[in-house]
């Protein structure tokens, strides 16, 4: 059965396994350009944008997600409730204050980033605070610390940076093998070595995208639900605030499906060209089943 400690574990592990994975995939790319280019610098190149990567996925790549998501500081004296019950959640679930940031944006949404509980950040939506009472924003906050405490933040984290560059970088792939092989006259061989490693490369460029679904289990969800619901002992707040959430259908202005995994709800609204992203991106288990999974907890 998942609990606190092992989920700590495989958040480790599959950190490691995801950057690892990277590390691989990207040296793989870049020998291939050396080779076909015949040029040994490409190489050299390669090895040092994947080991420059892992590290900015590591220590920077929770600055990266608050960017992305246009995140600013919440002023203590304005969001002073919002500090409250963000400081009054963390000394009970016995972890450090994450800092918090702000999305001015009405879609009610929230989201936790960092390498660990020493560097967590809790970033909410001023759609967020508008929608929910005291006990649905407790549930939403305990949740997101829940996150904190599992290490998921870790892996959620990393994989913003290192699926977002490594489709990238299939896409400079595709570009660069289609020129090439269109710009020079090469022999027959040549031509369909290039032919397939472009079509490799179109392929990888969905399959980092997913790599979203193979690092991050969706049974974290259920067990920040669930661990948010402790917390708070009150899984009736959450319960609500899932459903708000769930029935608002407008996306984000700033939804990505790079950063799609770190919030609580698919960032793409309940709308159905958002459904039908959420489900070729499906991060999250659908809300009416985290709710039932809520509603079987006794507190």
């Amino acid at each position: 059965m998942a609990s606190l400690y092992t989920q700590q574990g495989k958040n480790v592990f599959r950190t490691w396994m995801l950057m690892g994975v990277f590390l691989v995939l990207v040296i793989a790319i870049g020998f291939f350009l050396s080779y076909y280019f015949d040029d040994s610098a490409i190489l050299y190149i390669a090895v040092a944008i994947a080991l420059a990567m892992n590290i900015t996925a590591y220590w920077f790549s929770d600055k990266i997600a608050i960017a992305q998501a246009h995140a600013v500081p919440a002023d203590e004296t304005q969001y002073r409730e919002l500090h409250r019950v963000v400081e009054n959640l963390a000394i009970t679930a016995g972890l450090p204050k994450p800092r918090v940031y702000i999305i001015e944006d009405p879609a009610p949404n929230a989201f936790a980033t960092g390498r660990d509980k020493n560097h967590a950040v809790i970033a909410v939506t001023t759609g967020l605070l508008g929608m929910m009472d005291r006990n649905e924003l407790e549930g939403v906050i305990a949740h997101e610390l829940s996150h904190v405490g599992n290490r998921d933040i870790l892996v959620m984290t990393v994989a913003v940076v290192l699926v977002g560059v490594l489709s990238l970088l299939a896409n400079i792939f595709i570009r660069m093998s289609f020129w090439g092989g269109m710009g020079r006259d090469r022999d027959r061989n040549g031509n369909v070595f290039v032919l397939i490693a472009g079509i490799l490369a179109i392929i990888l460029a969905p399959i980092a995208a997913q790599l979203i679904q193979l690092a991050i289990s969706r049974k974290r969800e259920f067990l920040a639900d669930a661990s948010g619901a402790l917390l708070t002992r009150y899984p009736e707040g959450l319960e609500s605030a899932l459903r708000k959430l769930g029935s608002y259908e407008a996306p984000m202005k700033s939804a990505s499906t790079t950063t799609a995994h770190l919030y609580i709800t698919n960032p793409f609204g309940a709308h159905p060209a958002g459904a039908w992203v959420a489900k070729l991106f499906s991060t999250h288990p659908p809300i009416p089943d985290r709710i039932a999974a809520l509603e079987g907890i006794n507190v």
